[in-house]
This record gives structure tokens, sequence and C-alpha cells, in this order.
């Protein structure tokens, strides 16, 4: 059995932990692979961060000390997997060099900006280029897209696309009753949040020509005009119905740098589900979609038309809907991440 220590900055209620390790922890079982996750900081501080509410000093310093002690640990472990970094302010030198047994990094958004924002030009200069030695020093690399891939294969060679995938048996197609009203869904965080800025003007456009309801789960979306918006917390249990509610799933972006890094989890969601999607020509979103399963939105008219198109051809909606499905099915499935998965744990271990 390869023992692997996985360690994250957050516990598996962070979408980026579940998805990018924790789904993987029994198809590895299987494989004769022992995954353990040691998050940072666990479930209790991603629920304060989603919920507004003050997560104290006190406990972010026995998260801290837990993380060195897990550190003393690493021994008893034959690789590990660092997914974001090990301890946020820490320069990537340091960082880098606390890990004594080889590991792999996996990253699926461009986490090497994060130093480089305003709230941190205290100590950018210190830590604007902190991923740079964790990456080189690693013994393979995961990255979540092409854009990750190509920034980190300039400081790894032995880097690898792993696009961040979802299980198909649990994302599923649920039949539904249709009304007149043409539901508009989008799934995400308090923090991603800020792109439905992008759907305000064709929603409310949308919503004089007929009735519209717009589900955001997970985040919050302010009143539209003539639209029914439905703010629901996200839930695991009922995350797939929900989306099931969708007649078209959406994923608004803007075009920077730090969406390029974004690896389109939301329209996979929406695809395995068989939603028809609708999302900003940005990043990831460019190699999921293709004329058969959704479309590209680029500025507000093209948001208009787009909404409008799916709202008014119902055949349309379930032609794509089932192209989706299939795309996913191929090429953004549990089934077909976990042999990349797998053979990166071993190529590594092996060099051990």
């Amino acid at each position: 059995m390869i023992k692997v220590c996985g360690l994250t900055l957050y516990g598996t209620q962070a979408a980026s932990t579940r998805y990018r390790l924790g789904q993987y922890v029994p198809g590895l079982k299987a494989d004769g692979i022992d995954l353990h996750i040691t998050p940072l900081l666990g479930d209790e501080y991603v629920r304060c961060a989603f919920t507004g509410e003050t997560y104290s000093i006190k406990k972010l310093l026995i998260d801290y000390a837990s993380r060195l002690a897990s550190l003393m640990k690493q021994w008893r472990y034959d690789l590990a997997i660092v997914h974001v970094e090990l301890f946020p302010l820490l320069p990537g030198g340091i960082e880098s060099r606390l890990l004594r047994i080889p590991y792999i990094y996996d990253f699926d958004d461009a986490f090497f900006l994060k130093y480089h924002q305003e709230r941190f030009r205290r100590v950018s200069f210190f830590l604007k280029d902190k991923f740079a030695p964790v990456l080189s020093r690693a013994a393979a690399v995961l990255a979540g897209n092409h854009y990750l891939a190509d920034y980190a294969n300039r400081l790894n060679h032995a880097t690898t696309l792993l696009p961040t995938v979802v299980d198909t048996d649990r994302y599923v197609h649920l039949r539904r009753e249709l009304d007149d009203i043409f539901t508009v869904g989008w799934i995400g965080s308090p923090s991603t949040s800020v792109y439905l800025s992008a759907l305000a003007l064709p929603l409310a456009q949308l919503g004089r020509e007929g009735p519209v309801r717009f589900i955001v789960v997970g985040g919050h979306c302010e009143p539209i005009e003539g639209v029914e918006v439905v703010n629901l917390p996200w839930e695991e249990a009922t995350e797939v119905r929900l989306i099931n509610k969708f007649d078209v799933g959406v994923m608004p972006l803007f075009d920077d740098e730090w969406a390029r890094g974004k690896c389109a989890l939301k329209l996979i969601q929406y695809m395995a589900c068989g939603v028809p999607v609708i999302a900003s020509p940005v990043g990831a979103n460019l190699h999921v979609i293709n004329g058969s399963c959704g479309l590209l939105a680029s500025d507000s008219d093209a948001w208009l038309v787009g909404l409008r198109r799916m709202r008014d051809d119902r055949a349309l909606r379930r032609n794509m809907g089932v192209a989706g499905r299939q795309c996913v099915e191929e090429y953004y499935s549990l089934r077909t991440g976990l042999p990349v998965m797998t053979n990166a744990i071993k190529t590594v271990a092996a060099m051990r």
C-alpha cells in the first residue's frame, strides 16, 4: 500500500479540496493507494468564511500547530500531495524545504497571483514569487487547466494536465416537471458572486419579456427588477437536485488573469446533469464548451441573445444537455481523472 499525505489548505467542505483530492480517496484505495487528507484550516473555518462569522486567533494557532505536528510525522508516508499551500504568508523557499519526502503540487486556481494582490502589498516583496520554488522542487505537478499547466511547465517539466472532474454516478440528469418560468441557475460561493453583476442587465431585459427565475446556490445576487431571484445555501445533499431545476446553467467571468486560472467546475457540474450552459469565453470555459453543448457570451448583448435562444428553444436545450453529458463522461469524469491521479502517485512513489 502506497501511503500519501494530502496536505490541503482547506477541509473537504471547500470545493477545491473535495474535487481535487477528496473524491479520489475510494478509487485510489482500490488501487493500493491510501490517501489521507490533512487540512490546515478545517470545515469549521470554511463554514465561517461562507457565513461571515469570525474564526478566532486561538483556533488559527491550534490549526497551525496541528499542521506542524503533521509535518513532524511525514516520514510515515511515501509521498505528499500539496494543494494550494502549506502555510499562508510563509516564503516558498522555506515552505518547500519543510517537506522531506517527495511531493506532488496540485492546483486549480491561479494561486501564484495571490500575493500580487493589493491586500498583500506590504509583504508582496517577499511573497510575490512564493509558488515558484514550491513548484520547481515538486516531484510532479498536477494542473487543473491549460493556463495553469503552461505556467507550471515553465518551472517544472513533470507537469500533467488533470482537469477538475465530477463523479458522473452522482451528478445525473433527474426528471422534473416543466413550467412556464424560464429558470437560469448558478452555483458557486460568496467570493465568486461578484461575477453575477455581468448578468443583471440581460436578466432584467429578459424579465421584461416574460417570467424569469434566477436560482443562485451558495452565493448572493442582489434583486433584479422583473426577475424572481432565489438565493439558496449550498448543501452537498441538495446540490444535484437544485442543478436539475435549471433550464440553463451560467458561468460569467471577468477576463483577467485570475479568471483564466478557473477550471470551469460549474460548467462541468451543470453538463453532467444534462443542463445546457452559457459562459464567458475565458480560460477553461473555452476548452469545456463546444458548439454542441453550450454557448459563449462575451458581453451583455451576447448574454441576452444566448439566454433568449435557450428560453425559446426547448429542443435546443435538450440536445445541448445530452451533448454536455456525453462531453463530461468522455473528458471530465472521475473515471477519466482517476488513472491520471493514480499514475502520478505511482510514478513519484517509484522515484523514492
